[in-house]
Parts: structure tokens; C-alpha cells; sequence
């Protein structure tokens, strides 16, 4: 696996190698002990698989607030996404700072966001699907959302024309006014 350090601290990439010929690929994208090595042992209890039909469909951004806060390792398995990690660590250098990266099926880059960040994404095709784990079980009182086009947080979606939104999404607070239950480390 190769794992990439991203801007936010303990926001990682991860590409798993794959290994093809002209049947397809073999990849293993998830080892414990090596993620272990590189800093990330974590022991995840829940996964989780959206599917999006159409392009522009965002979702985001999410989160769980303590005590059921959750690390999340996420990829896209069909399609491709525009995938963001927001660092909502009250007293963190990089609070408000945000990371995106493409993920697709193609590419199979995975991001490990940890716990205190913010997560949502965008797709870049119609039908995408993202699986994701958890190392907490959703916990729907633990459950929050940040407006996703929150002006003080910058962030440049690749859309086209306006996303299509749930109602959760849609209405949820600006980052600006919103009391995040995270602390910095």
C-alpha cells in the first residue's frame, strides 16, 4: 500500500496496489497491520455502501459527535467521487482547513478521515458508489451535518450546476455558526 500524507494533519491517502492481467485486478484494500505500521490501527465495527445515481449528487458534510465519534477509511468502488475532510478540531492549527481528493473506481485511492473531521463528497459521475468503515456504530444521536457550501470554509465543489441535496444537508448550519464538539488533540 502506499500511503500519502495529506495538508491536514492525520488526513490520509491510501492506494492499495493492485495486481492485473486481462481478467481484471486483484487488490487488498484493507490490512490492519499494515495500515498499523504507517500509523492508522484502528479496529473498525461498521461498513457502510452508498449508491448516488445521478452526477452532482453531494452528500455532506457529515458527522458524529462524541462519544460515538468515528474514523472513517472510504473509497469509491463504481464511478467517481470528489471526496473532503474538514479538520472541525476546536483549537486545531488547521481548524476550518479543508482536503479533497478524486476517488474512483479507476484509481482505487482510498482517505482515512479520523475522527474530529468533517466528511462529505460529491459525484463526478452518475451511478457512484462509496463504501466506507467505521470504527463506531452510527449512533443517530451522535448525528450532525455542516452545510457544505459554508463560505468560510472555501471549498471549490466540482460542480456543474447546483448539487442535489438532502433535506439534512440542505438546511444544516454554516460552519461559521456552529459549535463543534471536537477538540484538538
Amino acid at each position: 500500500m502506499q500511503i500519502d500524507v495529506t495538508p491536514l494533519a492525520d488526513v490520509v491517502l491510501i492506494t492499495p496496489k493492485r495486481f492485473g492481467d486481462h481478467r481484471g485486478f486483484f487488490s487488498e484494500t484493507w490490512n490492519r497491520r499494515a495500515l498499523a505500521e504507517a500509523g492508522i490501527d484502528i479496529d473498525f465495527v461498521q461498513d457502510n455502501h452508498s449508491m448516488s445515481a445521478l452526477r452532482g449528487t453531494l452528500r455532506g458534510l457529515h458527522y458524529q459527535a462524541p462519544p460515538h465519534a468515528q474514523d472513517k477509511l472510504v473509497r469509491c468502488t463504481a464511478g467517481a467521487i470528489w471526496d473532503v475532510a474538514v479538520d472541525a478540531r476546536f483549537g486545531s492549527p488547521t481548524y476550518g482547513h479543508h482536503f479533497g481528493a478524486e476517488l474512483t473506481a479507476e484509481n482505487g485511492t482510498q482517505i482515512f478521515v479520523p475522527k474530529g473531521f468533517l466528511h462529505g463528497f460529491v459525484t463526478l459521475s452518475d451511478t457512484a458508489e462509496v463504501v466506507y468503515k467505521c470504527s463506531d456504530y452510527y449512533a443517530p444521536e451522535s448525528d450532525g451535518s455542516v452545510l457544505w457550501s459554508s463560505p468560510s470554509l472555501g471549498i471549490d465543489w466540482p460542480l456543474e450546476v447546483g448539487p442535489s441535496l438532502s433535506a439534512k444537508d440542505g438546511d444544516a448550519p454554516d460552519f461559521s455558526t456552529w459549535t463543534s464538539p471536537f477538540s484538538s488533540p
